[in-house]
């Protein structure tokens, strides 16, 4: 699989990466077997980028990640994980918390380094203790040797800005905001992000089943208009016989300034359709269609976070 660099850390990053939030069951009970067998498909297609967090499963997509890379030599793959945040409700950006979660997270993984560590949705708690506490925490570990890269992960733009105002950081992480329906990653940070030479982690391309062919969740966040445009978009995209899926996964490893697009799945018959969908040129016409159809709620999303911080 092809790759990019991401910014100015030195790592060398394949276009689709691997996130193992469903190996956390955040969407589905998995069972043990068919979730080491997603994480085998991907290593195996190149997808050797591997993202995970405390806060999937509460430890879970961290603990079934670590059994299924046993035996796998380090140097083969990346590992990213997150910390700050721990359940729905409960974060933690402390200095002391961020040490902590460190230490059990390298040992749910069974490794003593991480390539990426990322501060988890910072936008739910006043930001000062980011860059005052959690941000030197976190480049104290970088300096020990525990981690390669440090960045911190948001939807908000506002965030992404006001955070960076203060510190600067070796990468970000942000989700849905580069996807068929919704570019402000692209039109409203990565301009700035490398000007600095910040890496750019793009997660979400399938923006939460909205930008698929199946029933669209009860708890999508998107406004109605959003979710009408997507369903007659997936239409256009049946009746010229492409999983529209397929065209958003395209669409977002394709941008040259995001160095990888991180999906997810448990299921490694998913995983190998990814693959399979990347290395089939993009219907350029159908694309054209589509992002007409998404003209008018371009852009459209919805608050998250502290209201401070949108």
């Amino acid at each position: 699989m092809n790759t990019r660099p991401l910014g100015r850390t030195g790592l060398e990053l394949p276009i689709l990466s691997f996130g193992a939030s469903s190996l956390g069951q955040e969407f589905r009970p998995v069972q043990l077997d068919e979730a080491l067998a997603s994480v085998r498909a991907a290593l195996d297609l190149g997808m050797t980028f591997l993202d995970t967090s405390p806060f999937y499963g509460r430890g879970m997509s961290e603990v079934l990640l670590g059994i299924a890379l046993r035996g796998v030599p380090r140097d083969s793959h990346q590992l990213c994980t997150k910390l700050g945040r721990y359940s729905i409700t409960h974060f933690d950006f402390s200095a002391k918390r961020v040490e902590e979660s460190v230490h059990v997270s390298l040992h749910r993984l069974g490794t003593d380094h991480l390539d990426v560590l990322l501060l988890h949705d910072v936008e739910f708690v006043p930001l000062r203790q980011i860059w005052e506490e959690t941000l030197p925490a976190a480049m104290k570990l970088k300096a020990e040797g525990k981690v390669r890269a440090v960045g911190f992960s948001c939807y908000p733009m506002k965030t992404f800005h006001t955070v960076l105002d203060h510190f600067d950081v070796d990468c970000i992480l942000s989700y849905n905001q580069y996807t068929l329906q919704n570019t402000r990653l692209a039109d409203e940070l990565i301009p700035r992000l490398k000007t600095g030479g910040t890496g750019v982690i793009n997660a979400g391309p399938f923006s939460a089943r909205l930008l698929t062919r199946a029933a669209l969740p009860e708890w999508l966040k998107e406004p109605e208009e959003v979710k009408a445009a997507a369903r007659k978009a997936a239409a256009l995209c049946a009746a010229e016989g492409v999983d529209i899926a397929q065209l958003a996964l395209q669409f977002s490893c394709e941008n040259p300034d995001i160095a990888t697009t991180v999906a997810g799945s448990a299921n490694p018959d998913n995983i190998r359709k990814w693959a399979e969908w990347l290395a089939k040129p993009i219907p350029r016409n159908l694309l054209d269609a589509v992002l007409e159809i998404f003209a008018p709620v371009h852009n459209l999303g919805h608050a998250e976070g502290l209201p401070e911080n949108n």
